[in-house]
């Protein structure tokens, strides 16, 4: 979600002044680490897994999926934690995309990263559930589907076309927080350790004073998600030392709490089974782990081609598969039964995913963020000139 990075090849920051925006050019890429790639590809294959056989619909004819899946759900209950795993991921590639770019270059990249397919999901979904099953969509219109267009539809009070786009909300708003640090030249070794202890207290502060505002706007659940790969990715560049581990370790355990909160209250809600807390703090540590396995031990040497394809069709096959999921299931279920619609979805849901990568993303990736990159630096190169006359003055 990691969920929207195609890719976790690191780039070897410089210290030169504890910066971590220093010129690409200075220094060459560093191998790339194909084991996170497979494991964001996992964690998307279990997210999909559990809105197909644990998430609480009907489309397989029982009152809930886990009723058609009842030895199968015991296991995919916990493929929701797999976002869990995309936030990690995303809070340790994502200074990739800020290492050595300036703002309107950080931006272009990101514009370029998650539109091309995103827009085509969102055109495919609202074709579904406006035109073709609009009993899944409660109403959605075309005013809504304009609004997801632009993915700050929730700024609008407009829905999602999908429900997992709330995913991408997240995501695009911890973009904006390292937007934020790249303009306030904080995106260095001190400004970054500071923001990883920093914003995670702050969001722990207002959940526990009961702030409602505050806690949203800092994200309090999943900063210190964010946090803890930002973290990962210090110690991986940097090396290891005792702060460093202790703010991970700090964010570790801040993460567990939040998902201990909440976790169990949606596996009874949504799958209905009761699971204790302390099961969901221990798959919260052992995804933070993973992640440190395969990016801090010889792990990180290993290079599997293929698994840069599976990183790369993670987004798309997480924007595709929920609604035409459900749908193909509703349709296939009754003929083919269950043993034959789940493997048979699945196959569509990753030869389209792939279509969408192969014939959308990489035609469209790259123009768009070099547009998008060109017109920021247009716009502020003309604001300096328009503010200049009033800045001498000063």
């Amino acid at each position: 979600m990691a969920l929207p990075d195609s890719g976790t090849a690191l780039i070897d920051v410089p210290r030169q002044n504890g910066a971590l925006t220093q010129p690409a050019a200075q220094t060459p890429r560093a191998p790339r680490l194909a084991l996170l790639d497979g494991l964001r590809f996992l964690a998307a294959v279990l997210v999909l897994l559990y809105h197909y056989t644990a998430w609480r619909h009907e489309f397989w004819g029982t009152p809930m999926a886990k009723d058609a899946w009842p030895e199968l759900s015991k296991f995919t209950l916990y493929g929701n934690m797999g976002v869990q795993l995309f936030f990690i991921i995303s809070g340790f590639v994502i200074l990739l995309s800020a290492y050595g770019k300036s703002a309107s270059r950080f931006v272009g990249s990101r514009v370029g990263r998650l539109y091309p397919a995103y827009w085509v999901a969102v055109l495919a979904t609202g074709f579904l559930v406006i035109v073709m099953w609009p009993k899944l969509g409660e109403g959605r219109g075309i005013k809504e589907l304009l609004a997801n267009l632009t993915m700050f539809h929730p700024m609008m009070g407009m829905r999602h076309i999908d429900g997992v786009y709330w995913t991408l909300w997240i995501e695009l708003r911890f973009y904006l927080v390292i937007l934020a640090l790249i303009l306030l030249r904080l995106l260095t070794i001190r400004g970054v350790t500071v923001f990883a202890v920093v914003w995670p207290l702050l969001g722990l502060g207002a959940e526990l004073l009961g702030n409602g505002n505050a806690t949203y706007l800092l994200m309090a659940e999943y900063a210190p998600l964010f946090a803890g790969g930002m973290m990962l990715f210090m110690i991986y560049r940097f090396g290891h030392n005792l702060q460093r581990w202790s703010i991970l370790l700090l964010n570790v355990a801040l993460s567990a709490y939040f998902t201990g909160l909440k976790a169990p209250v949606e596996a009874m809600e949504l799958v209905g089974y009761h699971v204790a807390p302390w099961t969901y703090w221990l798959i919260v540590a052992g995804l933070f782990a993973c992640v440190a396995a395969l990016s801090l031990t010889p792990l990180r040497n290993v290079q599997w081609n293929f698994l840069a394809l599976a990183g790369a069709l993670t987004y798309p096959v997480y924007l595709l598969h929920q609604v035409w999921g459900w749908w193909l299931i509703d349709h296939l279920n009754p003929t083919l039964g269950k043993y034959l619609t789940l493997p048979i979805v699945m196959g569509i849901v990753f030869t389209a995913a792939y279509l969408v990568h192969r014939f959308v993303e990489r035609p469209l990736a790259k123009p768009l963020a070099a547009a998008t990159t060109k017109g920021l630096e247009f716009l502020g190169a003309r604001g300096k000139k328009l503010l200049s006359p009033v800045l001498q003055r000063r």
